[in-house]
């Protein structure tokens, strides 16, 4: 049932618990100046690492050349010869084994590419030395276009394959045949999404510390999943767990691309083992935009099949996906793939659905994951297909999409491919954005014009997230890890404060508010007096880490049991003191109330810690609880939205201005509404880079031709418009006080909202953009092609007429 008391959601609100609107505790050090980044810590005889890197995309390694004065302070892979290849092979059936070497040994396969680092004082110092070493590379022909990468006769990155396919996939759900026989419109279309890199405002850093008191190596990086780095750093370098500690301190932003092995971390932290000295790398934005692993590249070519009012029959698609040159750690780059076979059906009610991808390798750095993860693509396909649909028989967009949805007394639904919603009003939420763009204010001012030639347009995106996944989901995604849970510990001190240790690593989201809320809701305790503990191997249990919109749907769930059994035990400490049954208590204002006193949380902590005598009989001291959470059910649960743009298109120059922009979301019961608040705007404003300013192209070469801020392009506060924001809640039965996770989906319908406004404005005009981002240039090019009538073969046909 889908309720509307406030953005929280609970009933049960109070001014600090879960539904309040907590300013961010992290805030306060950071507008100060008083974090502590990876690139703020310094340590005695430290060094600097500056990697050699390759220039070539492709090509054979025939030799290093080293300055003798500098042969002390270069190392290549044949310094580390105990060091292993990173392999990340999913269980997928037909997916090809590769190795990826943490330094390149025969062979380069991208520009940019590690191939020796050098160490110095100082970074300056330290880049002047790499940049003394000549690597001599015999060039061989770059695979850069996707699908031509797939075709008989194109070079090959790797010739035991046979072929530039990572894996291919096939899968077709319902009668497709069917639909085409019964198809009144067939809408025909390519789409593709260019190729991003996430640049967080901290770039990747690694500072590893040999210790020989505690007999470890200790790692100082900006990781979102320092337990899972962990064990993978720990196979490739060949060393115990108990002794690697990483430690992951302040992070400015992560996005998906501080969750991956990199080469560059792993050889830094080698480095270290082998001088025994400490040795730090930070990446600076050329090497990130070169190196990190890049997203979104996708080409999907789309036949949909629809009745005279634009239901939805059938679908039929290819997608490729552009992975680079490598399968990363721990994912591998078959995710993206997966994910968007799965979710181009979006929130619709789709009968029949085909899908071939295509997983291609490529002379580009690696992809991986991103805000949004694949959905991004999958939006921007559906939402753009359906407005085309809507065109083609008449209607307004927004009225086809709520007809094509999932209704809400259908919940829970089972999707075609297999995506179980759980709750949901899908057509609501796109009713109601309608409203806060105020819709038909908007289709008064495009039938009157603007006085200066620019051309307005509205356009909706509707979208399903699917987060806090479980064991079962992760198992048929067929990733070597399956982070299907998380832990917590909960300590309460000899004082009554209490200590919350998490697997998750808060890096902008503010977790440590958020889970102090939930120890309060649960506990009384104020969250001033909660300390969160997070990022560090060695203190908090083992957990996976902060990705794909689980973090408070799992930590916080983790939390929340932990607290409760906390509690078991103080109400037992307690009824025993004051010789009452547990079941008579309540815990209010940090004291636990019975029939005829109370007692402090400091009183409980001295007595568990301190008074062992006081002790109920047979208990054991200490006050201090580890437990793991999953959801109740595995296969996730799902947040929604729907955006809406207007925008204005000036036909001259190609330039577009988002005037309004409002978004509707439901991700359940919200703990903190002004951090939920914050993260749709930061993910819309991403979203907004997507679709009209990020972009990394590559010449034929292989050569990336976006590695400085001057060339990559990205939003400001000026570019982002005013957005409104709307809430609906409906909790899901299968997670803790109906919490669903949404940290991406402000980043998912962007580009596909911004798309259909934009092609809404340039109707008049025949043109249409299917490809982001939509710069000024691809604007005048569609007008231009509109206008001189040039043949394309994305244009709507009745059933039985020939696609030009």
């Amino acid at each position: 049932m889908m309720t509307d008391k406030d953005a929280s959601g609970s009933s049960t609100a109070t001014a600090k618990g879960i539904g309040a609107r907590l300013r961010r505790r992290e805030d306060w050090r950071h507008l100060r100046g008083r974090g502590q980044f990876v690139g703020d810590i310094r340590v005695p005889g430290m060094l600097e690492v500056a990697f050699v890197r390759s220039s070539s995309a492709h090509g054979i390694v025939r030799g290093i050349v080293i300055p003798d004065e500098y042969r002390d302070q270069v190392f290549t892979a044949r310094d580390f010869p105990a060091v292993k290849p990173i392999v990340a092979v999913p269980k997928i059936d037909g997916f090809k084994y590769s190795e990826h070497p943490a330094l390149a040994t025969d062979r380069v396969r991208f520009a940019g590419e590690p191939v020796a680092m050098a160490i110095a004082p100082t970074r300056a110092m330290a880049e002047d030395i790499a940049d003394s070493v000549l690597v001599d590379i015999e060039e061989l022909p770059a695979v850069v276009d996707t699908v031509a990468a797939t075709l008989p006769g194109a070079p090959l990155i790797r010739e035991e394959w046979g072929d530039n396919v990572y894996v291919a996939r096939d899968a077709e759900f319902g009668d497709l045949a069917a639909a085409r026989r019964e198809a009144a419109v067939v809408i025909e279309r390519e789409y593709r999404m260019n190729r991003q890199s996430a640049v967080p405002l901290e770039g990747r850093a690694i500072l590893a510390v040999w210790d020989d008191r505690l007999d470890e190596l200790c790692v100082y990086t900006g990781s979102q999943s320092p337990h899972q780095t962990r064990v993978g750093m720990a196979q490739v370098l060949g060393i115990e767990e108990r002794r690697l500690r990483l430690i992951s301190p302040d992070m400015g932003g992560g996005f998906g691309a501080k969750r991956v092995l990199y080469p560059e971390e792993l050889m830094v932290a080698a480095l270290a083992l082998k001088l025994k000295r400490p040795v730090r790398w930070l990446d600076d934005k050329r090497e990130h935009l070169l190196s990190a692993i890049h997203c979104r590249e996708h080409h999907h070519k789309v036949k949909a099949y629809a009745d005279a009012r634009g239901r939805i029959l059938g679908l039929d698609v290819e997608v490729y996906v552009d992975a680079g040159a490598y399968s990363h750690w721990p994912n591998s780059p078959f995710m993206e793939t997966g994910m968007v076979a799965k979710n181009i059906p979006g929130p619709y009610d789709v009968p029949s659905y085909r899908c071939r991808s295509y997983t291609v390798a490529t002379n580009k750095s690696p992809i991986g994951a991103y805000r949004g993860v694949a959905r991004p693509a999958a939006c921007f396909t559906i939402e753009r297909t359906i407005d085309e649909i809507a065109h083609a028989v008449g209607r307004e967009p927004w009225e086809v999409r709520v007809e094509n949805m999932v209704p809400e007394h259908a919940m829970p639904y089972r999707s075609i491919t297999n995506l179980l919603f759980d709750t949901g009003n899908y057509g609501e939420s796109v009713r109601r954005a309608a409203g806060l763009i105020e819709l038909a204010g908007v289709r008064a001012r495009q039938k009157q014009g603007e006085a200066d030639g620019r051309l307005i347009g509205v356009g909706f995106a509707a979208f399903t997230e699917q987060t806090a996944h479980g064991c079962g989901e992760w198992v048929s995604r067929g990733t070597p890890v399956i982070p299907g849970y998380e832990s917590a510990t909960a300590r309460m001190m000899p004082d009554g404060s209490l200590m919350l240790m998490v697997g998750i690593v808060s890096h902008g989201q503010g977790l440590e508010t958020a889970l102090s809320q939930i120890a309060h809701h649960e506990l009384s305790i104020d969250p001033a007096r909660v300390s969160v503990r997070h990022g560090d191997t060695q203190v908090s249990p083992f957990g996976m880490g902060t990705f794909a919109s689980r973090s408070m749907v799992m930590s916080g769930g983790a939390v929340a049991r932990a607290c409760r059994l906390l509690r078991a035990k103080m109400a037992a400490i307690a009824a025993y003191a004051m010789k009452c049954e547990a079941e008579a208590l309540r815990f209010e204002d940090e004291r636990v109330h019975g029939p005829e006193g109370s007692m402090g949380f400091d009183e409980i902590g001295r007595i568990a810690h301190l008074r062992q005598e006081a002790l109920p009989p047979g208990m054991e001291p200490l006050l201090d609880v580890t437990t793991t959470y999953e959801p109740q059910v595995d296969t996730g649960v799902f947040t929604y939205a729907t955006h809406a743009a207007v925008v204005a298109v000036d036909p001259d120059t190609g330039k577009i201005d988002l005037l309004d922009y409002a978004c509707v979301e439901d991700c359940g019961t919200v703990v903190n509404p002004m951090i939920v608040d914050g993260q749709i705007i930061g993910g819309i404003v991403q979203g907004i880079g997507t679709a009209l300013y990020e972009e990394i192209p590559y010449d034929e070469n292989g050569q990336p031709l976006a590695t400085t801020l001057g060339d990559y392009l990205m939003p400001g506060a000026p570019e982002a418009p005013p957005i409104k924001i709307g809430h609906m809640v409906t909790p899901t039965p299968h997670t803790e006080y109906g919490m669903k996770g949404m940290g991406e989906g402000g980043a998912i319908p962007p580009p596909a909202a911004i798309a259909n406004a934009v092609r809404d404005a340039l109707r008049g005009l025949g043109a249409e953009l299917n490809e982001t981002p939509m710069t000024p240039q691809r604007v005048r090019a569609a007008i231009v092609a509109a206008a001189e009538g040039t043949p394309s073969a994305t244009r709507a046909h009745r059933e039985g007429e020939v696609v030009q």
